[in-house]
C-alpha cells in the first residue's frame, strides 16, 4: 500500500526518504487512510452509492472492523500515537462536506474551517507519529496542514469545477489571494518544526519546502488562461532538489529555536468558534 504515496502525492514521497523505516510506514498508513477517504468521495459513482460507501466505511472505522487493513492500521496508529478520536471524525466531517451536487465556500472562515478538517487534521496526527508533544507546535502542525491544503485548493480549480465544487472563485486575483494566504500559515508553522525530534525534522523540513514551491509555480502562470493551460502544475525533480539543498539552511536555523511560541492566533479564534482546538491536540 504504500505504493499509493508514491503514485499520488509525490511531493510527500520525496520528503519521506528522510524518515526512519518505522516512521515512513506509519505515515504511509495515515496516507492510505485519507486517500481511501478521498478516492470514495471522487470517484465517479452517482451521489448516492458515494454517500452510502462514505457511510459504510465510516461505520466500519467506528466499529473497529479490522478485516479492512486500512481501518486496522489507522487504529493502531490511533491507539499507539495517542490521537483522539474526535481528530479523525473532524477529518470525516470534512470529507462529507464534498458529498454534495454542489459545494461552494462563500467565505473566509467556511475556507478554514474546510481546511483544517481535510488537513490539519493530518498535520496534528503527522506530528503525533513523528513524536511531537509541545501543545503550542501541535497548533503549528495544523497551520502546515492548512496551508498544504490551500495550495492544494489553489492548484486544483479547474478539476474541482468539472466536480461542481469551488473553493475559490474561478480567476487569477482569487488564485493569488489564496496562495498569499497559504503562505502565511507556512510562515508561522516553521518555528514549531524545532519540537520535531531531529531525526525526522528534516522530512518535514523538504515537504514544507516543496509544497510552497507550487504555489510559486502557479503563479508563474500569470493569468487564468496560462493557468487553464497548465494542467496540474508540479514541482519539476531539479527544483525539489534545490528546495531539499536549501532545507539544510533551514534545519540549521530550526537548531538556535530555543522556545516554540505560537503566534497565529488569529486564525486559529476563527477555528475555535467552530471546533474546540485544546480538545485535539
Amino acid at each position: 500500500m504504500n505504493n499509493l504515496l508514491k503514485k499520488h502525492a509525490k511531493s510527500f514521497y520525496w520528503a519521506s526518504f528522510f524518515l526512519s523505516k518505522s516512521k515512513f510506514y506509519k505515515c504511509s498508513s495515515l496516507y492510505n487512510f485519507c486517500r481511501t477517504l478521498d478516492d470514495i468521495v471522487d470517484a465517479d459513482n452517482s451521489l448516492e452509492t458515494k454517500k452510502e460507501n462514505f457511510l459504510e466505511f465510516k461505520k466500519c472505522f467506528e466499529n473497529k472492523d479490522f478485516k479492512n487493513p486500512v481501518i486496522k492500521e489507522m487504529w493502531s496508529i490511533i491507539d499507539s500515537e495517542g490521537i483522539t478520536k474526535k481528530v479523525v471524525m473532524d477529518l470525516f466531517d470534512g470529507v462529507e462536506t464534498d458529498l454534495e451536487e454542489k459545494v461552494q465556500i462563500t467565505s473566509k472562515k467556511e475556507l478554514l474551517v474546510y481546511s483544517y478538517r481535510v488537513a490539519g487534521t493530518v498535520g496534528l496526527m503527522m506530528s503525533k507519529i513523528l513524536k511531537v508533544n509541545n501543545r503550542e507546535s501541535l497548533k503549528g502542525a495544523i497551520d502546515l496542514g492548512i496551508a498544504m491544503q490551500l495550495t492544494n485548493i489553489a492548484r486544483d480549480v479547474c478539476e474541482d469545477k468539472i466536480r461542481n465544487r469551488q473553493y475559490v472563485k474561478h480567476n487569477f486575483s482569487s488564485i493569488k489571494e489564496i496562495i498569499n494566504d497559504s503562505r502565511i500559515f507556512y510562515d508561522k508553522s516553521f518555528t514549531s518544526i524545532s519540537s520535531i525530534p531531529i531525526g525526522s525534522r528534516f522530512s518535514v523540513i523538504v515537504a514544507r519546502r516543496v509544497y510552497r514551491k507550487i504555489g510559486d509555480y502557479i503563479l508563474k502562470q500569470k493569468n487564468i488562461e496560462n493557468y487553464n493551460n497548465a494542467g496540474k502544475i508540479y514541482v519539476p525533480v531539479y527544483q525539489k532538489i534545490i528546495q531539499t539543498f536549501l532545507s539544510f539552511f533551514d534545519f540549521i536555523k530550526l537548531l538556535f529555536v530555543k522556545e516554540s511560541n505560537y503566534d497565529n492566533h488569529t486564525s486559529h479564534n476563527i477555528l475555535q468558534n467552530e471546533i474546540n482546538i485544546n480538545e485535539r491536540i
